[in-house]
Parts: C-alpha cells; structure tokens; sequence
C-alpha cells in the first residue's frame, strides 16, 4: 500500500536523473517544498550504476512486457485535463545480451604480467638470461578462470554505467562539487591514459608538457609546434583574431594552414580536440581550450572518473536535496498531470492528488500530448567485460579513446576502460564502455571499433590466438580508412582483448523539447546526451532559471566565492552553495 504524502509542493521532481537531481537539490536549497519521485527502487534512472545482478534485472525488465497500472480514473475540476504519463523506458531499444564463454568454459592460464604489465625488450632479454625455465614457471601468476556462474556469483564487484561520464578536471560540475561541498558525498580517480590509434596501433597520447617533451616519438620540431599550437588555442580562444578566417570553416581546413606534420595534426584532432573532418573550427578551439584548461589539476591527463560509476553523482545531490528537508519517495510512478489552461496544477500518483507550482519532468515520463520532438541524435551503447585491457601498460590504468569514423556512414566513437581500481569490475577483469551517435543499432553502429580492438567471437579454451587476433600496423595517422582483410595484417605481441560478456543498447535522444502547447510550469530534464562529460545535464538553465526565478530568493553567504568560481551565471545553481567560509580548503577527493 502507497504511503500517503503531503498534498501541496512548490516543486515536484520526477525522475531521479542528473539534472532531475541537481534541480532537486537547488529548490530544497532555498528553502522550497520538494517532493522527489521515481518509479523504480534505485536511483540515477537512465544515469543509473548497477553491480551484475542489479543490472540483469534491468534487462529482464525492459523485455518484459508490462500491463498498464497507472491511475487513469481521476476527479477533475471545472476546466481540467488529465494527461496520462508515458512509461520511462519505452524508448530504450535493441537490447542485446551476449555471453561469449559458457558455464564449464575456462580461460587458458596467462600469467597477470601477459595481462596488465608489459616489460622493455632489453629488461626481458636479462630477466631471460638470468632465469631458469623452472624459475619463471615459480614466478608465473595465473589469472582467475571465468565461467558464467562464477561472474555471476561475483556481480556485488561489478559498478556498470548506463551512461558512462567523466569530468574536465576545471569542468562546471567539478567546480559545483567543490563549491557546494557535494564533493564529500564522492570519490574519484584521474583518468590515467588517454590513447590515440595512430599507426595501426594504440598509442599513449602525452598530455602534460613535461609528457610531450619526454616522448620519443615526436621530433623536437613537431613538439614545439604542438606547444605553439596549443597555446595559442589556450591564450587566444575561438574570438580571437587568429580565427576570424575560419568561421565558417572546419577545425582540420584551421590545422592544414599551420603546416603541421600529419603525427601532430592527428594528437590534436583525435586526442586533445576529440573532432571529426566536420567539426568546426569554433568547436574544435573550445575543445582544446577545455582540454588544455583542465590539465595538472589532479594528473596529467584532464580527465576524472567517479568511484563506483557515474550514478553515484545524482545521489549525491539527491542526499543534499534529503538535508534541506526534501521529501523523497521511491516506487512510485506519475500517472499523470492535471492541467487547467496553461498551467499544471496537480500530478496524480496512485489514489493520490498532490497540487504543486512547478513540474519538473525527467525524460520518458511525459505526457506525449505535449511533446514536440522525441530528438534525433540517438545513443548507440556497447558495454564489454574482457579478460585484459585493450592496451599494454607497466600498471592498470583508467583509459580513454577516442576512435573517429573510419567510413562516411560511420560515427565517433568513445571507449572508456575501466579496471579493477576503479571499482568497476573484480580483479583481472576490466569493463569496457562504447558510446556513438545512432545510426542503425547499436550492435551495428559500434561492430568496426569492437572489431578493432576486441575478440568478440565465442571462447574456444583450446584455440591458440592468431595474428587476427591483434593490433597490428595498418594505416598511417593522416589515413582515413583502414583494411578490411584482418589476415594480411602483420603479428603483434599483445593479443586482443577475449570478450566474456556484452551488452548492446540504444538510448533515447537527449534533444527532446517540449511543445508550445505544454504548460508554462512544466520543465524538461533531458537525459544521458553523446559528450564525454557533464556539462550538457549541468548547463540545462533554462529550467532551473525559469522555475528560480520566480522565487523571493534569500540572502546567502559566501557570494564572493561564488563570484571568483564564475557560477553565479547559472542562477539556479548558485543557490546550492553552503554558508562557507572563504579560507576554507574545499576539494574533491581523489584517489
């Protein structure tokens, strides 16, 4: 039996999402009546973090086909509509569950060296002279053997995203963390690699100056004109006069004017700026700027990963929301909207009437009467857990590649490995994460990047890995296209990546917008949305301005941090700023 509730809100929050959360947070901020629902028993809705059990119960949801229990019979006053709510996730498409190992399957035995570390040729050469072949086999590690059975009676270890996110180190959400002090509710680590595919083979990019000076692989020439390029993005920004004959042009038409050599031009477009051939110039200069900006902070990469996944982040502000005296209850569903006019005067959620001034609606729960557009760009998701990282390394790292399109009718896409340390996934086991706008499925859309770099075909124990089974040298960095036949590549010393698991999806479209004819106090949270970090979910002030604004706002402390952070211009979010002092130490916790 559903709880009765209080019947009268400022705010109702439905959806538990990110921007859902952070509006939450701000309202309760400020001293508003907030009522939060969600429909289901766990948080973060699209944004959600799930262990492997949690997660095949999402699935087993989503394919089971649901009778209607929403509560159409409502009393309605003189001049009311009742709009019947949609079901969150029925735009969550082509769902794929793949197991590439059976339950009696072992893995070969490969030493945790072979899988996470790799030696110089010259220090494996001595251990070689100096070791016995009965000394190595002492030394030799063995990996876990995985089964179905035993990943599943592992699932409390696995963290697996729905929408995988990390943070630009000098990013608006890291800086709203710090100054709201949010940042004690989490964890983080630096993101360790950031990896280009460039010569037929992943490549460590180096982001530092210190990285880029030290690197063998590039002329004293190409680095000072890596550095000379780079500061000028940094100095000069997009408005700069150095632009002003690249308005209306692409990023890559801007670089082929610097006579840039084509290992420079491709550290730039596919490691720092993360563009394609079509990616202005305007957008390709910001992100290099963002990039450059957010260097040194906490690593030598710009880059943050939350601990235990990017789901973590909406509850934060949820528990925040909690603090301020926010009401929250889960499992319970929005039936619908009663409107009068061009206001929302109530929501019905079971027996329920519950009267409010504003509605703040996370994607999927819309009435679809007042819905304009369900949006165009897609997300396709691949989510893989794999026996080794994709890429060799002295120690695990937390790796970031960025994969352009290889083909015309082919999309970027984003892969974000994650391994044991991060809590992710249980020792020698790592989860892989593809992200691409959507152009068929996801299965489809992602097939030429998990070709690459994984082995996604059923485990033989018995079968001995070829050269098709590795990364091996192609195509030169200033190529576009790479060739198909897989057996004429030449043998790499580093096998890819055994696929045990994955899991394929499509998500909905984050540029979904409301019709004209949508109530004045109703305001639309999108979802997940195709960029790397959070500062589309963050920047959505047009729902936090307009429904703030309203409010006789109280005065608050600490404005001149605020100032010196440059968040005031996001009203809204201004107002979650504790009473702090200005010598106070604030900081993120990273690991």
């Amino acid at each position: 039996m559903e709880d009765d509730l209080p019947t009268e809100y400022d705010v109702v929050v439905v959806g538990t999402g990110m921007t859902e959360s952070i509006v939450a947070a701000a309202a309760s901020r400020i001293g508003k009546r907030v009522l939060h629902l969600d429909s289901n028993e766990y948080y973060g809705g699209l944004w959600a973090t799930f262990n492997f059990d949690g997660l095949q119960k999402w699935i087993e949801d989503l394919k089971t086909v649901k009778s209607s229990t929403k509560n159409t019979n409502v009393d309605l006053k003189t001049n009311e509509k009742f709009l019947k709510a949609s079901d969150q996730y029925s735009t969550v498409e082509n769902i794929g569950e793949i197991w590439y190992i059976s339950n009696d399957a072992d893995l070969p035995d490969v030493s945790s060296k072979d899988t996470q570390t790799e030696s110089s040729g010259d220090s494996a050469a001595l251990e070689g002279a100096e070791k016995t072949d009965q000394d190595k086999a002492d030394k030799k590690e063995n990996v876990k053997q995985w089964s179905i059975d035993r990943i599943k009676k592992e699932y409390r270890r696995f963290n697996i995203d729905l929408a995988p996110k990390l943070l630009f180190a000098r990013g608006e959400l890291v800086e709203l963390l710090i100054s709201s002090n949010i940042a004690r509710y989490a964890e983080f680590r630096a993101v360790s690699r950031v990896a280009t595919f460039m010569d037929g083979k992943l490549t460590q990019v180096p982001c530092s100056r210190a990285d880029v000076f030290a690197n063998k692989t590039v002329s004293v020439i190409e680095k000072r004109m890596l550095m000379q390029l780079l500061t000028s993005c940094m100095e000069q920004g997009a408005d700069s006069p150095e632009f002003d004959g690249f308005r209306d042009k692409t990023f890559l038409e801007y670089l082929n004017t610097k006579n840039l050599t084509p290992i420079v031009q491709h550290y730039v477009m596919q490691a720092i700026a993360m563009a394609t051939d079509k990616t202005s110039c305007r957008n390709g200069v910001n992100r290099t700027k963002h990039f450059l900006n957010s260097l040194g902070r906490y690593g030598n990469t710009p880059f943050l990963w939350p601990m235990y996944g990017s789901g973590e982040l909406p509850q934060c502000f949820c528990r925040l929301c909690a603090v301020f005296g926010g009401i929250y209850c889960l499992k319970r569903q929005l039936d619908g909207v009663v409107v009068n006019e061009d206001k929302c005067k109530a929501i019905i959620s079971g027996k329920q009437r519950l009267a409010l001034e504003h509605l703040v609606v996370g994607q999927g729960h819309l009435p679809p009467e007042i819905v304009a557009s369900e949006g165009e760009n897609q997300i396709s998701r691949g989510i893989f857990i794999t026996d080794r990282s994709i890429m060799q390394g002295e120690k695990e790292s937390l790796t970031l590649l960025y994969y352009p399109p290889e083909k015309p009718d082919q999309e970027a896409v984003t892969l974000i490995e994650l391994g044991p340390s991060t809590n992710a996934c249980p020792q020698g086991l790592f989860i892989v994460h593809m992200t691409c706008k959507r152009t068929k499925n996801a299965k489809e859309d992602l097939a030429y990047v998990v070709n690459k770099f994984l082995r996604a075909e059923p485990f033989d124990p018995n079968a001995v890995r070829s050269s098709s089974d590795s990364h091996t040298q192609t195509v030169s960095p200033d190529k576009r296209h790479l060739q198909d036949d897989r057996q004429e590549k030449e043998e790499s010393e580093y096998p890819l990546p055994q696929v045990l698991w994955s899991l394929y999806l499509n998500l909905p479209a984050s540029d979904i917008k409301l019709s004209d004819s949508a109530p004045s106090n109703i305001h639309l949270c999108s979802g997940p949305d195709l960029e790397l970090d959070f500062d589309f979910a963050v920047n959505q002030k047009s729902t936090l301005e307009e429904m703030i604004s309203r409010f006789e706002l109280p005065r608050m402390k600490g404005s001149s941090i605020r100032e010196a952070r440059n968040v005031q211009k996001y009203i809204a979010l201004t107002f979650l700023f504790d009473d702090v002092d200005e010598n106070e130490n604030m900081d993120i916790d990273v690991k």
